[in-house]
């Protein structure tokens, strides 16, 4: 590896980290691209070589920050086992957030239309892809029809594990998810293979 790539490594963590800081003192609405490039000792046309603008650099700030995008995980063998593990996943990342970083940027979609599209393109699809790698490793076990409703299934699992961590407040433990895996989301995949 060159020097030239680890700088630009070095240039895009400080860019990056300068991002987050501001976000966190100041909000999304107040912070601007002149003060990210102050913060990050880095010229503006650095930044913008980088990402097209504000929305753009945030949404990459908080995925590398918050390790947004899940690893994949090799087959358990089973789609119970798969399906709680996915959700540990998210799990992990939801409670490894800063909630109030997260809050803030929710609250900021409200009224920055490029910011709710940049955030619903890269972080909200990732979400809804989440158990994708297990419903395919389930259609090709036998144990799905291809026919399965996946963005429901996300969208429920991220529904009830965003209201615990951030609205009630109560436990997102093993044991929680597992009733959540057991009562709500095997139930609904089995309902769906019936009608498929």
């Amino acid at each position: 590896m060159g020097w030239w790539v680890v700088r630009g490594e070095v240039r895009e963590e400080a860019i990056l980290g300068a991002t987050l800081g501001l976000l966190a003192e100041i909000g999304y609405d107040r912070m601007s691209m002149d003060a990210i490039a102050l913060r990050a000792r880095a010229s503006k046309a650095t930044i913008y070589r980088r990402w097209s603008g504000k929305a753009e650099l945030v949404v990459a700030a908080v995925e590398r920050h918050t390790g947004q995008r899940m690893a994949e995980r090799p087959d358990p063998g089973d789609l119970r086992a798969d399906v709680l593990g996915t959700l540990q996943g998210m799990r992990d990342g939801l409670t490894g957030q800063d909630s109030g970083l997260l809050l803030g940027l929710l609250t900021a979609m409200h009224h920055d239309e490029e910011l709710a599209r940049t955030v619903r393109a890269r972080m909200v699809d990732d979400k809804r892809q989440a158990f994708d790698p297990a419903i395919d490793r389930a259609v090709a076990r036998g144990e799905l029809p291809a026919a399965i409703n996946r963005a429901l299934l996300a969208e429920l699992s991220s529904a009830m594990l965003f209201s615990r961590a951030f609205v009630t407040g109560e436990p997102l433990d093993d044991e929680f998810l597992t009733g959540l895996v057991d009562d709500v989301l095997l139930p609904l995949l089995r309902h769906q293979a019936g009608d498929a």
